[in-house]
């Protein structure tokens, strides 16, 4: 080859690889797929809005958010398995993570626990507890733990009025099938009945039950004062939503992208909270609106009530998780 020709060569391959250079951005984006089981509309949805909000804000053009709601790739098992083989990047997800990877931690998940939402994110966050729950969640599901998001404390409707947890006797209420709270609903009284959610409506029309629990977009969203008379506000559980990555696809970030995005978590994660509390006060003002009357009970007898169900399933858990949720109560009175 000649040296004319190396050089006329050698000119062509600079300007080819110049040219790459001009079309590629100077950083790559980023894609995050967010998935969440809710459909459009809720404080869910608004979470995600914000934190693909949020990251546009503080990094414009680094990020393409892609959200998923209504269980579009799947259920909740379906979504942690994608996360675990690092075949997706992000979910607001329930809390079957924690009875998958860490049942003997999971205080959250058992009602007449936590009195409030400070105290659920507490221990979730600042526990020792909470953090072997997060730690067990990364070394057996590849799941990197980002935060509680609040979903609204769960009450009671029933047909009989409720004041005391005397009231509750024989009462026949729908529950779904966990467990924990059979066994809890049961010690306060009651006769569990397991019925699938979406027949919820027709078991009261019918008689086949006269009371269910859930937060107050059930009975709202499922018109429930056609069948329905009082809403007791036993406030016996909050089932928090989890902001949780897939490890395999945030260890590969960068230390600054890591630090953006459990900053546009945390800012997803309070404006789901107003969120959530905003549509908590609108359902209930709308169900009193079309008819049904709230019991505005003291929590405190129906927590004493079901104390031994609590305790019988709280000492089946690790060593020092009564500690931490008692230390997490303390520390957010």
């Amino acid at each position: 080859m000649t040296k004319t020709l190396r050089t006329a060569i050698g000119g062509i391959l600079a300007s080819a690889a110049i040219s790459c250079m001009a079309v590629l951005p100077a950083t790559a984006q980023t894609t995050i797929e967010v998935h969440n089981t809710m459909s459009a509309g809720g404080s869910e949805d608004a979470a995600l809005q914000r934190f693909s909000e949020f990251l546009e804000e503080r990094a414009p053009g680094r990020f393409d958010i892609v959200p998923y709601l209504g269980g579009q790739l799947g259920s909740e098992v379906d979504v942690l398995e994608l996360l675990n083989l690092g075949q997706t990047q992000m979910s607001l997800t329930g809390g079957l993570f924690m009875n998958q990877y860490a049942p003997e931690l999971d205080a959250v998940s058992v009602p007449f626990v936590f009195p409030d939402w400070n105290a659920v994110e507490h221990f979730m966050m600042n526990t020792d507890s909470g953090k072997a729950i997060q730690a067990k969640a990364r070394e057996q599901g590849n799941i990197v733990y980002l935060g509680p998001q609040m979903r609204a404390f769960r009450h009671m409707t029933s047909n009989r009025e409720i004041n005391t947890p005397e009231d509750l006797k024989g009462l026949t209420m729908r529950l779904p099938q966990i467990p924990i709270w059979l066994d809890v609903w049961g010690e306060l009284g009651v006769q569990p009945v397991v019925i699938p959610a979406p027949d919820i409506y027709f078991a009261m029309r019918t008689g086949q039950v006269e009371a269910h629990e859930n937060s107050l977009a059930s009975p709202y969203t499922r018109q429930m004062w056609e069948v329905q008379k009082y809403i007791i506000t036993t406030a016996h559980l909050s089932f928090p939503w989890h902001w949780v990555a897939s490890a395999r696809w945030w260890d590969g970030l960068s230390a600054e992208d890591q630090a953006l995005i459990t900053e546009a978590v945390e800012a997803a994660r309070s404006h789901g909270f107003t969120v959530e509390a905003e549509a908590d006060d609108f359902y209930r003002a709308e169900l009193i609106k079309n008819g049904m009357t709230f019991i505005d009970v003291d929590q405190a007898p129906f927590r004493e009530t079901a104390r031994p169900a609590v305790d019988r399933i709280l000492s089946e858990m690790a060593d020092g998780v009564t500690t931490d949720i008692e230390a997490a109560i303390a520390a957010t009175r």
